[in-house]
């Protein structure tokens, strides 16, 4: 529970976690003192997180980037666009002293980075299938990251060298989790089950909880007694750490859980799903303190801000969201927009539909990318491919001879990026139907065409 009362132009904000009184001191609550928007991403936010100390955020997203934000009185400034994975970045987190950032995405690797000189220092291969989350240890020393392979492995920052790989679940593993002391690791997987391993051989202690639908989430309670976990059946449980027995049922969402963070001062937890729903609860006696409803799609991360105040979310949207918790507002609207660009809608033609469906996600039709994951279409049709300067092409492409044409963009929906660039960062899709390829090549010729310049006669 938490309440406040003013103090001349100050905030005294009380509350009871855990059997414990806590009092913060914090500036009177107001539009401009946590803001309410990171914008800088071109894609959907997969992954949140907030460092332990000062105003600094990671965001991970679709457009292959992670953002590190400094967050000052009103608007918040890029420290850096991280670049380095070739795929979408799902998970992103602070080292303890917040020097370092380890990440991981659908390319199958976690990532290790400088925030001070904001480098990439490593990249670990972390098996052929994505990287789901990834996590620190809380002396710094390892990350464990979750992989689509069935593994999760352990890595040694320090050394910055690979640690014991985790085998034994039988489908995604999604979450991880190291207890208070390091030592063992908790992973959630898509088979059910919660599986406890010993850090340093990377042995199975056991099967620790067998919850029959798929885990998304698993977190530690501050203490390491218990576990939360959240689940494709749209369940938040909490657990015994050490004997897997269920302790409580906190409740549904109408949909799988996807994100969940725990704030140890203050004894919140926060949970969020593909309901577009945040709950915050109070461990002290695991009951709801709020709930908010976001319609316009799943939450997939969620991060609590230093003071519990505000919680920074992202989903669909192509910037974070935060969330004002305390002092709760009367009345929160949703933050976000509906349809997506990427969500077509009948209005559209046939050809913009399939842009819309297939395109839009990663590319724009305006010179300016807007730091998309692709290359800007402007001015496609005619252009060598890998050519565009200041965009990050795969080798590939680089040494690709297409040019762009209308029988070479069929040819790589028809065929796939795989078949026709292969090797390339673009994700794999076809388009089969004979007649929503051309619709979209037509659309294309249209939209990306751009003015008419002196000398140059029609567009191509």
């Amino acid at each position: 529970m938490a309440f406040a009362i003013t103090l001349g132009s100050r905030i005294a904000t009380f509350g009871v976690a855990a059997g414990l009184l806590w009092l913060g001191i914090c500036p009177q609550a107001a539009a401009g003192d946590w803001p309410e928007l990171l914008e800088g991403h071109g894609g959907p936010v997969r992954g949140v997180d907030v460092a332990q100390e000062g105003r600094e955020v990671l965001s991970a997203s679709f457009d292959y980037s992670i953002i590190h934000w400094q967050l000052g009185d009103t608007n918040p400034r890029v420290v850096a666009r991280l670049l380095g994975h070739e795929a979408a970045v799902n998970s992103v987190v602070f080292s303890p002293n917040g020097e370092i950032a380890v990440s991981g995405g659908d390319d199958g690797t976690v990532a290790l980075w400088d925030l001070g000189s904001s480098t990439l220092i490593e990249r670990f291969d972390a098996g052929p299938s994505k990287v789901q989350e990834v996590t620190v240890s809380r002396d710094g020393r390892l990350a464990a990251s979750a992989g689509w392979d069935h593994m999760a492995r352990i890595w040694d920052l320090e050394a910055r060298r690979p640690g014991p790989v985790l085998s034994g679940h039988t489908e995604h593993v999604n979450s991880v989790a190291f207890s208070p002391d390091g030592s063992l690791l908790y992973s959630g997987a898509q088979d059910g089950t919660i599986r406890l391993w010993d850090v340093e051989s990377g042995d199975l202690v056991r099967v620790l909880h067998r919850h029959g639908w798929g885990v998304n989430v698993v977190r530690v309670v501050p203490g390491g007694e218990y576990l939360q976990f959240g689940a494709v059946d749209g369940a938040v449980w909490i657990i015994d750490a050490d004997s897997g027995d269920v302790v409580r049922e906190l409740g549904h969402h109408d949909g799988p859980v996807l994100g969940a963070d725990i704030h140890e001062k203050s004894g919140l937890l926060a949970v969020s799903g593909a309901d577009g729903h945040i709950r915050l609860y109070r461990i002290a006696d695991w009951t709801m303190q709020h709930d908010h409803a976001n319609p316009y799609g799943p939450i997939w991360a969620v991060a609590f801000s230093p003071d519990a105040r505000m919680i920074y979310h992202g989903g669909l949207d192509d910037y974070v969201i935060g969330l004002q918790v305390d002092p709760p507002l009367e009345f929160e609207p949703a933050v976000g927009e509906f349809p997506r660009r990427f969500k077509p809608v009948d209005e559209m033609s046939l050809g913009e539909q399939q842009f819309a469906r297939k395109c839009s996600v990663c590319h724009t039709l305006t010179p300016d990318d807007a730091n998309r994951a692709g290359p800007t279409l402007y001015r496609l049709f005619g252009r060598k491919a890998g050519t565009l300067a200041d965009y990050p092409y795969s080798d590939a492409l680089l040494e690709s001879d297409i040019i762009w044409t209308e029988q070479t963009v069929s040819e790589l929906f028809d065929k796939g990026p795989d078949v026709v660039t292969p090797g390339t960062k673009m994700p794999i899709q076809r388009m089969r139907s004979d007649e929503e390829r051309l619709a979209l090549i037509e659309f294309l010729r249209e939209a990306t065409a751009g003015p008419v310049e002196d000398g140059e006669g029609t567009p191509r």
